[in-house]
């Protein structure tokens, strides 16, 4: 084998996978058809729950200290975020350009094969493996590995090739957008309804300023190049009557409302991540962010099955996990999409909205959906009301020294957190030691719902719980960790 892994695509998605897989120590080499990154941001911000995820990987102070704020919307109706609790809040700022060259630095320090200018060709699955074709600088290469992940976007090559079925809506209507330097605009971050269609505009440090401009009644176009910047101006002109034209663009692109879903996340030995699997408006820069959280999701669970600590079919849950996932994030990006890009028509739906989101309840719920934290799976019966749901960012004494649950999660394995200095539960997990962390710790604020003990899986979801579990401890380790240790 030449990897146990090729992931394809080295956008978030296949670097969160490809470091996600070589902290657990499974080889893994990502094939890119780019030779160099292009710079570009479509991506603009990290959600609550990636701030969180990335956290526990520590890798949050490589972003230099993102600027934060509880501001945001559900489709340009404002949205207090604030009423979310936890430790963090979205950072509003970083470009995409930024996470991948974190992505990367971390992916590669692990020692994960980044190979750039390299273009998949296709595959052959066999019983035990796969065979991918790809065009290098050197030519034709065929490498063999046990598994292919597409992260290759929403026109993934890997996806057509394994003939995933992606069954969705057709675009209706295609936005503009420009990075722009030499222009001064009034901020419109959240964007602005205006007569002719909506426009954002918000300031991204450095002289350059974010424009996203969406014409009403203009269909999308078969394009096979980036729109010119005078179709941004133009567009511009028209809708808010200011003069853009002596700009000078960083780069220009353009999207639609098109929304697609996979019906299998995995066939086989081919899985898919991020917009390989699901495209969308992308309404709060949910797609990215999204994108690497399933990957977070399947990192763990593949390199399990190929260390031979889990069975295959552990596998099975990152679809059952991941799908619903995707299914709710194209319900509230097509909702944002008709409440951003509506004609009048839609004025009195906004309306009454923002009437609903002066209720907390209500506010909680939307600003809980785009920012990922209301995710919560099946990881079994019980009445905990942690179970299936993040243990909140927890401080905690260990061995004298002060830390986190976070913190506890840096080397990507699972973690018993005993919180009642409790022998049973330590006894009871001490043959899965080699691929889980039994760790005592003192609580230094009040632990949640009464915890005394919970199981933490690589991606920092709680397996079990105590008390509350239908599940006795061992049931819960081997359900997602593997048989116990002879």
């Amino acid at each position: 084998m030449d990897a146990s892994v090729v992931v394809v695509g080295a956008g978030p998605a296949g670097l969160a996978l490809a470091g996600e897989l070589r902290l657990a120590g499974v080889g893994v080499v990502v094939l890119e058809r780019l030779a160099a990154p292009t710079g570009e941001s479509r991506g603009l911000g990290l959600t609550i729950r990636t701030m969180e995820t990335f956290d526990q990987r520590g890798l949050l102070p490589r972003f230099g200290g993102p600027e934060t704020s509880p501001q945001g919307h559900f489709g340009g109706i404002p949205l207090d975020f604030g009423v979310l609790d936890g430790a963090h809040r979205a950072a509003r700022a970083v470009p995409q350009s930024l996470t991948e060259s974190v992505l990367e630095s971390w992916a590669r320090g692990l020692g994960a094969d980044v190979r750039r200018g390299h273009a998949f060709h296709g595959f052959e699955e066999e019983a035990d493996r796969v065979l991918v074709r790809a065009e290098g600088p050197d030519g034709p290469l065929e490498l063999t590995a046990r598994y292919l992940v597409g992260a290759d976007g929403g026109r993934s090559a890997v996806r057509k090739a394994a003939g995933f079925d992606f069954p969705g809506t057709e675009a209706t209507t295609e936005l503009l957008l420009a990075d722009v330097r030499g222009v001064e605009v009034p901020p419109r971050g959240i964007g602005e309804l205006v007569p002719g269609g909506m426009v954002m505009s918000a300031p991204l440090g450095d002289g350059v300023h974010r424009l996203i401009v969406g014409e009403r009644g203009t269909p999308p176009r078969r394009r096979t190049a980036p729109p010119r910047f005078e179709e941004v101006a133009d567009t511009y002109k028209r809708l808010t009557g200011h003069d853009i034209a002596h700009g000078r663009p960083v780069w220009v692109s353009s999207f639609t409302d098109a929304a697609r879903l996979v019906t299998e996340y995995r066939r086989g030995r081919v899985l898919l991540t991020g917009d390989a699997a699901h495209i969308h408006l992308p309404a709060g820069g949910q797609g990215m962010n999204t994108g690497i959280q399933d990957s977070v999701n399947l990192g763990w669970k593949l390199a399990a099955v190929l260390r031979g600590t889990a069975p295959a079919a552990l596998l099975d849950t990152y679809h059952s996990e991941r799908h619903p996932v995707g299914r709710r994030l194209l319900a509230n990006t097509q909702a944002q999409s008709l409440l951003i890009l509506g004609g009048p028509e839609v004025g009195p739906l906004r309306e009454v909205l923002g009437e609903l989101v002066a209720y907390e309840e209500v506010a909680r719920h939307l600003a809980a959906k785009v920012s990922g934290v209301e995710i919560r799976y099946d990881v079994g019966a019980g009445t905990h009301p942690l179970l299936g749901a993040r243990l909140p960012a927890l401080p905690v004494t260990v061995a004298g020294r002060s830390t986190d649950s976070a913190a506890l999660l840096h080397r990507g394995r699972g973690v018993l957190l005993d919180l009642d200095d409790n022998p049973w539960p330590r006894r009871r997990a001490a043959p899965w030691r080699d691929r889980v962390d039994v760790v005592t710790a003192a609580p230094e604020a009040p632990v949640p719902h009464g915890s005394a003990a919970v199981l933490l899986r690589p991606d920092g979801y709680v397996a079990w719980a105590a008390p509350g579990s239908h599940d006795d401890l061992p049931t819960a380790l081997e359900r997602w960790f593997g048989p116990p240790r002879s």
